[in-house]
């Protein structure tokens, strides 16, 4: 496919204004979460290399959240460029219209956005992840490991001298299931092991039911024991939380191990269902963005465009805050939650664009 050199000079306008955008909100990302790192490192005297370290990791997830509206006022910006040099008029007079318009920069949104799933999300999400453990050094609970795989799930503590690898094969909020504690004595390298059907791990001191313990060859049968443990159910499934330090194959894939060992995917799922909504909001913020300028024709300058942008990102906002909140009340399903306010969008984007050569 050629592309025509009007489609071209578009497509470079819109993507350098995406670009330049995108750098402003970088920038103001950067600067905002470099006050929040000195703040959190403000007793550990640490100077200013580490907090500027660290905003550099996560910046880039910032931004991502922030891309909507990225194109939304990009298009706006590249409205105005086109319209002072009279462009728009130009294109019309030689037969290129509105809708033309806008089905190649919608065009050049999808394709974008892509980018911005496949290769930026992973990038970011690999910053993401080096900032949380650099930062997770500085928690008051440092000395602990847990992750999840296909063997369950696992965690790594150290209590009172004893080294602790713990393996459940089951794990469901504050239950879990065939569990296996393995301690190492640091002093008299002494290695027990605690095998239990079940525990109860609804606080940090865990019950154990059905326990057997293997200690220097002998085995030993009880009914339950008490072990106590710098987690609780409520740790353990926040640890997993933070889902921006995983790319689309890792939530993927854990999602597959939480299915195994019985952990809800719903939180994944929820968070894999925005990512892939993610080019087709950028599509409806470009289409609603465009479709504000050529219906408002007031709005002129890059003050008031500004000021419209702001205007409609608050109400996009809210739309979503108020979709998530009857999804997270389950007075709609999780999953509708977050494609309702892009059919929402689509709708008023439909609305708009009748008869939008008429502009």
């Amino acid at each position: 496919m050629i592309f025509k050199k009007y489609q071209v000079y578009i497509a470079k306008v819109f993507i350098k204004n995406i670009l330049v955008i995108s750098l402003i909100f970088l920038s103001i990302a950067f600067i905002t979460n470099l006050f929040e790192e000195l703040k959190f490192f403000d007793n550990y005297n640490l100077g200013l290399k580490f907090p500027l370290l660290l905003t550099f990791l996560n910046s880039p997830t910032i931004l991502f959240e922030l891309f909507p509206f990225v194109f939304l006022i990009a298009v706006k910006f590249f409205y105005i460029q086109l319209n002072e040099k009279d462009e728009l008029e130009i294109f019309k007079n030689n037969g290129i219209n509105n809708i033309r318009i806008l089905f190649l920069l919608s065009l050049v949104t999808v394709l974008v956005g892509l980018i911005i799933l496949l290769l930026y999300y992973t990038f970011s999400s690999n910053m993401k992840r080096h900032y949380l453990l650099l930062k997770n050094n500085f928690s008051q609970e440092n000395e602990y490991l847990a992750v999840v795989n296909e063997n369950g799930l696992w965690i790594m503590e150290e209590i009172d001298g004893l080294s602790n690898i713990i393996n459940a094969k089951k794990f469901n909020k504050n239950y879990v299931e065939k569990v296996t504690i393995t301690q190492n004595n640091k002093l008299t390298n002494e290695i027990n092991i605690i095998n239990a059907k079940n525990a109860d791990i609804s606080t940090k001191n865990w019950l154990l039911n059905d326990v057997k313990i293997i200690r220097n060859l002998s085995k030993e049968k009880i009914d339950s024991i008490t072990y106590k443990s710098t987690f609780d159910g409520e740790i353990i499934s926040e640890l997993f939380s933070n889902l921006n330090a995983l790319n689309l194959f890792e939530l993927n894939e854990l999602s597959n191990n939480y299915s195994k060992i019985g952990y809800s995917t719903t939180e994944v799922t929820v968070h894999l269902n925005k990512l892939y909504s993610m080019p087709i909001f950028y599509l409806l913020m470009t289409i609603l963005g465009l479709l504000i300028m050529m219906k408002f024709t007031f709005i002129k300058t890059k003050f008031f465009t500004i000021i419209a942008g702001v205007t409609v990102s608050v109400f996009v906002y809210y739309i979503n805050y108020f979709s998530n909140l009857f999804g997270s009340n389950e007075t709609i399903p999780v999953i509708l939650s977050i494609w309702l306010p892009h059919l929402i969008l689509s709708l008023i984007c439909l609305t708009g664009g009748i008869k939008i050569n008429e502009n």
